[in-house]
């Protein structure tokens, strides 16, 4: 039980490092023409961004399927693994960050705002090259150290 556990929680961390790979070199590279209208901003409420959704969906639905169907084995915990990071980056993502739904508007919290922070960086780009941010749940220094010094200015007032 313990190695599910630990299969679980390392293929969690390790979709961060597929979620930056992927936006980094598959969002703003060939698949550019399904990522754009998430940097231009066009109307409706579904993107054509949405469509990665799906991407990262059939691998955990597959390796769950196959794995329930050997009995429970290892892809089980895989797939989970990735399905519990599909449900954060929808939470982060779509909900606090872009609030697509309204939904956790308000925060004082530093890490909270270092996401928002470094999101907002990212979409200054409009264009598929000079990204940066391309991460999710990982931030860079910068931007924690000056939500944590906005947040804490703010309590002195």
């Amino acid at each position: 039980m313990i190695f599910n556990i630990l299969i679980f929680i390392g293929t969690f961390f390790f979709m961060e490092f597929m979620a930056w790979f992927t936006h980094k070199y598959v969002m703003h590279g060939f698949m550019w023409y399904f990522h754009r209208d998430h940097h231009v901003h066009e109307p409706g409420f579904f993107e054509r961004n949405d469509v990665f959704f799906l991407i990262f969906a059939v691998p955990s639905f597959l390796c769950i399927f196959t794995g329930l169907l050997a009995g429970g084995d290892f892809r089980v915990w895989i797939g989970a693994g990735i399905a519990l990071y599909g449900l954060c980056y929808f939470l982060v993502h779509d909900v606090f960050i872009h609030q697509r739904f309204k939904w956790l508007r308000n925060s004082s919290n530093p890490y909270l705002l270092s996401l928002r922070r470094a999101h907002k960086i990212h979409h200054k780009h409009l264009g598929p090259e000079d990204g940066e941010c391309f991460g999710m749940l990982v931030v860079p220094y910068k931007y924690w150290k000056e939500s944590k010094r906005m947040v804490e200015s703010q309590k002195t007032k």
